[in-house]
């Protein structure tokens, strides 16, 4: 038997334990969320645990247990017997629109768990778990895990950085919002250039029927939606058409691509967003590359391999096979125009 280094053991073993205390906080942090408890402490804080209890109308030793669990966390803050939420705490937990709103992660966590069963099977199989199979609230989990970049980054920073297409979405332009999910990012373009004209395309009939009552509820009169498939959606000459964290979900990308290119006006751009990656593993062994690997396994790799062709490109495919993929429907001119933390932003023309 190899002799076990005591230091090295340690470490690994800290990494773990913390590991796992913020895999038993994702319920936790669900619960927090789904009983208003973070926002309530925003608003009332510093607070004792049954005054907070009162003002969420919960249970006084359930809301002490959680208080308590959650301060060990990190991710509330205590003292003298009072509880409070830092700016910080608040603008991760309680805050909806910050860029750094990470509830939406927590429900995607528990959502791969809820996955668990199917993908398993699927690593003996090969074969792939549709999107509309996996687990029950995983449409919903993804749409708020992307929300706070969408509405901190898309019309301010994304949109701006490609090449004349804010003039053209002011005056008015046609748009096509491939892989709209719950349609959060079409939306947030509608709102944003009245005169433009949006279409989006899924292939998942419970996420159009969630985007359509989104829009019906922001009194939208610029867009509709309706079921698509990238590779073969309704509709030509449109001036932009964006895919915001799909691309690499399709199970036939290139096929994808090669439509998009078809669907573009002459002089049309195709927006394409995706994880932020680096082109090796390599690269990608870092916070950002470990959510993106796991959830990946999870939830993207399997929704290719059941599709056509199943090219299975994964989350963090990188700006080279991208780009590759991209070309290949007939676009020549390729670039990273802007970029966060979590994703890259792709101009083809």
């Amino acid at each position: 038997m190899t002799a076990i280094n005591e230091t090295t053991l340690n470490e690994l073993v800290g990494r773990v334990l913390g590991d796992l205390g913020g895999a038993v906080s994702v319920p936790l942090v669900r619960i927090g969320d789904a009983l208003g408890l973070y926002k309530t402490l925003k608003e009332i804080g510093p607070a004792k645990a049954d005054e907070l209890a009162d003002a969420a109308g919960c249970a006084s030793r359930y809301v002490r247990e959680w208080l308590s669990a959650q301060t060990a966390s990190g991710y509330i803050s205590h003292e003298q017997g009072r509880f409070s939420l830092t700016p910080e705490q608040a603008f991760i937990f309680a805050e909806p629109d910050s860029p750094v709103n990470l509830i939406g992660a927590f429900d995607t966590a528990a959502a791969m768990v809820e996955n668990q069963p199917k993908v398993q099977a699927a690593f003996k199989t090969g074969r792939g778990v549709a999107w509309g199979d996996q687990a029950g609230c995983m449409f919903c989990a993804v749409a708020r895990l992307f929300r706070p970049g969408y509405v901190n980054a898309l019309v301010q920073d994304w949109l701006p950085a490609l090449d004349g297409v804010i003039d053209k979405l002011t005056s008015g332009a046609e748009v096509a919002d491939v892989g709209c999910g719950h349609g959060l990012s079409t939306i947030l373009m509608a709102q944003a250039f009245p005169k433009s004209r949006f279409t989006g395309y899924d292939f998942h009939m419970g996420s159009i029927a969630a985007a359509k009552a989104h829009a019906e509820a922001h009194g939208l009169t610029n867009l509709h939606f309706e079921v698509g498939r990238a590779q073969d959606f309704n509709g030509r000459d449109f001036d932009l058409i964006t895919c915001f964290d799909c691309l690499h979900d399709m199970g036939d990308p290139k096929a994808a691509a090669s439509h998009i290119r078809r669907a573009l006006k002459d002089g049309g751009t195709w927006m394409v967003v995706e994880p932020m990656a680096g082109d090796t593993l390599e690269e990608n062994i870092n916070p950002v590359g470990r959510l993106y690997y796991s959830a990946s396994t999870m939830i993207c790799v399997p929704t290719s391999l059941a599709q056509e062709t199943g090219l299975a490109l994964g989350a963090q495919a990188g700006e080279r096979r991208l780009a590759d993929v991209i070309r290949s429907g007939g676009f020549t001119q390729i670039r990273r125009a802007a970029q966060t933390p979590l994703n890259m932003v792709l101009e083809a023309t």
